[in-house]
């Protein structure tokens, strides 16, 4: 028996538990090789978009609107699947990536660790 249950879109979304400001944390996986790339903050609007243009974009929490990874630097993160965990208070996303994920033009934003 699989672990994964399939449910609609509109389902999913009714199924996310955002918090006080209408946001959830989105994990940002390469559907390739399990490297997460990114961690961002979903609303309903951002992953509604997501859905409809295969494209992940996110809520800017400094800038307060949405935005499209990649629409200014063409590095664009193209969704794959799409899950929420079992409490339904965190998305995880596998994309296949558009170039580097990272501003600093890594592939990861998860690139420094400690001794």
């Amino acid at each position: 028996m699989s672990e994964i249950e399939i449910i609609d879109r509109s389902e999913f979304i009714r199924n996310i538990k955002w918090n006080a400001d209408g946001l959830a944390p989105a994990v940002i996986q390469d559907r390739n090789d399990g490297t997460v790339l990114m961690l961002g903050y979903m609303n309903e609007q951002s992953l509604n978009l997501t859905f409809s243009k295969r494209k992940v974009t996110f809520w800017s929490r400094s800038r307060q609107s949405l935005w499209t990874k990649g629409e200014t630097s063409g590095n664009f993160l193209e969704l794959v699947d799409i899950f929420y965990d079992c409490d339904g208070d965190a998305i995880l996303i596998k994309a296949d990536p558009k170039g580097p994920t990272c501003h600093t033009g890594k592939r990861s934003c998860f690139s420094w660790k400690s001794d």
